[in-house]
């Protein structure tokens, strides 16, 4: 079609542009690369490291969470040595009970060798006397005194203070050294040997 002429012989403004032919002119434009996706795994790996995801968790701490670590790891401390000082205070006080019961024992054996004796002779069989001496003994067991030693025992250096080595009769079933007389009794506080007994010993034949 002709381009319109008016009767001046020029064309309209408007219709001045030739039309661009395929090939020529202006090159149309290049087609976008596709988006690269990026694994889901790259982003939460992403996420768990910079400091820009999850509101700065993993940035430097704030100051209050410091100072609650800090407390906190004080407050652990003090407990360990409060546990601590309770077991050397439950230990002291143990010892301190043991010493003094120990200590009054020590002063008693005297009374206590009588009464052994006045026994070994029959002289507490019964009677006021009895009856004081099982109640003093119910005592001291109840605070852990025990008495030992006694005919027939295997001697043993650990418990016993051998004072003779004799000739003398022994237990049928005896196979070592044996108690064969109780000179003075011995004493024990829970493991503790407050005295050994006093013994006489004989082999067997």
């Amino acid at each position: 079609m002709g381009v319109p002429v008016v009767s001046d012989g020029i064309a309209p403004e408007g219709d001045s542009t030739e039309p661009t032919l395929p090939g020529h002119g202006s090159e149309a434009p290049a087609p976008e690369a596709p988006a690269t996706e990026v694994p889901a795994t790259e982003v939460q790996a992403t996420e768990a490291t910079d400091p820009a995801y999850a509101g700065g968790s993993a940035a430097a701490e704030s100051p209050d969470a410091v100072l609650a670590a800090e407390r906190l790891e004080d407050l652990r401390r003090l407990q360990a040595e409060y546990v601590n000082y309770k077991k050397r205070v439950d230990r002291d006080r143990s010892l301190a009970r043991e010493a003094g019961i120990s200590h009054v024992l020590e002063s008693m054996f005297p009374v206590l060798d009588e009464i052994h004796l006045a026994r070994e002779h029959g002289d507490l069989v019964d009677g006021p006397g009895a009856v004081i001496v099982d109640k003093l003994e119910a005592v001291l067991a109840k605070l852990g005194v025990e008495a030992f030693g006694a005919y027939g025992d295997e001697f043993d250096p650990m418990h016993h203070e051998a004072l003779m080595h004799i000739s003398a009769e022994v237990p049928a079933d005896a196979t070592a050294t044996t108690v064969v007389k109780v000179l003075q009794r011995g004493y024990r506080l829970g493991d503790r040997v407050v005295r050994p007994a006093r013994v006489a010993v004989a082999d067997p034949e």
